[in-house]
């Protein structure tokens, strides 16, 4: 579908100009909002009645992804499209972009959503990955060479937040992991001596203006991500600039458009792995915005989302700037000790302290409820009223 600008506030026919969103979570959540900020009318696909997205949507469309009358009224209502995570159905997105544009496109979430292609397609833009085996089959495991163990088995489609990985030392682990995971098709990466955890976010318009956001400094725990850190200087500069460019090189070979986050692990200098691959491995991208991203609302002049907004509606493309340096806490159900309220009057009396919860109605182990942002003039001092918002908290200091 070709494109067209799609200005905010009113159009010629006194109708409000209107963008949708597949996908009610909190991220979508946050693309209504930044769109609502700018003046447009929103739209948001989703079957949950109380999904975040959908309860601060002007419309909220309660149907399944593939519904066909849905979808149609998806597009009776809006002028451009886009999806709040990668795993809306490809083919729901190719209904769409029959239609209207739709950004990022349905191959776009399609490599997105397997593993298999997502490698293939790294491996074409010349970006190093973890070396890998395809899993599909006996005699594909029976194949897997013992330079790859220990290694991570890890499902091609649907797996995120740590789900749908088993860590394996062995043949023997290997043969049950994939048994674990229901033997469907699997890829296995070596395991690598990591130092860190980084990622990138670019946005990409129609014209192919691509911008970025700073590099993320992130740090995971049980698979989650726990910490952000986003100021200059947590990466070497040199390391940071390859980061971009090798996320702009995904981007371009993809013909992208959208906001897209592309994940890197850091490996430690002086090891065989590293004088072999590099010191800087990809390990998955995001169609979408990205937790890691959090922290641009409060921390830079434009936020991820306003770049989204941006690169649906056409609308130009300028390079971020941050004028703060910031660092994000995850905020998860666990919180929520025996159904009590954390105390958000101890943690909002710290200097530079952005609450945002994102409207869901019931907390548990694991699941993202909010975040929270701690900016301020200098590192010391955001690192130190974030230290203290995870005491306060009861989080892992980092």
């Amino acid at each position: 579908m070709s494109r067209q600008t799609v200005l905010p506030g009113s159009a010629a026919s006194g109708q409000q100009a209107t963008l949708g969103v597949m996908g009610g979570g909190q991220l979508g959540r946050m693309f209504v909002q930044a769109a609502q900020a700018m003046g447009y009318f929103t739209v948001v696909l989703d079957p949950d009645v109380i999904s975040p997205a959908g309860l601060v949507s002007h419309y909220h469309i309660q149907t399944d992804y593939l519904d066909e009358q849905g979808l149609a009224q998806l597009m009776q209502r809006c002028a451009a499209i886009t999806t709040e995570f990668e795993n809306v159905p490809a083919p729901a997105l190719m209904t769409l972009g029959s239609a209207r544009p739709v950004a990022p496109s349905a191959e776009a979430v399609g490599i997105a959503q397997d593993r298999v292609k997502e490698k293939a397609h790294f491996v074409r833009c010349g970006v190093p990955c973890a070396p890998y085996a395809v899993i599909e089959s006996a005699a594909q495991l029976a194949a897997v060479t013992e330079d790859l163990l220990p290694g991570i088995l890890k499902t091609a489609r649907m797996g995120y937040d740590g789900k749908g990985q088993v860590r394996v030392s062995n043949r023997a682990e290997l043969a049950s992991g994939w048994d674990e995971l229901k033997n469907v098709t699997c890829v296995l990466e070596k395991m690598l001596p990591l130092k860190a955890e980084c990622s990138v976010i670019v946005a990409r318009g129609w014209d192919g203006t691509c911008v970025n956001l700073p590099v993320q400094l992130n740090l995971h725990r049980e698979g989650i991500l726990a910490v952000t850190e986003a100021f200059e200087g947590n990466l070497p500069p040199a390391l940071a600039e390859q980061a971009v460019v090798a996320t702009k090189s995904i981007a371009e070979e993809l013909q992208y458009v959208g906001v897209l986050c592309v994940e890197f692990f850091i490996l430690h200098e002086g090891t065989a792995e590293a004088q072999a691959l590099g010191k800087l491995i990809v390990n998955e991208m995001a169609p979408r915005p990205h937790n890691s991203g959090h922290y641009s609302l409060d921390a830079c002049d434009l936020s991820q989302f306003d770049l989204q907004v941006r690169t649906l509606a056409g609308l130009p493309l300028v390079q971020p700037r941050q004028h703060s340096p910031a660092i994000m806490l995850n905020l998860l159900g666990d919180l929520w000790v025996d159904n009590k309220t954390p105390p958000w009057d101890q943690v909002l009396a710290l200097p530079g302290a952005h609450l945002q919860l994102y409207g869901k109605l019931k907390a548990s182990k694991g699941r993202k409820m909010g975040h929270l942002t701690l900016t301020g003039a200098t590192v010391a001092e955001v690192r130190a009223t974030a230290l203290a918002a995870a005491a306060i908290l009861g989080i892992e200091a980092f």
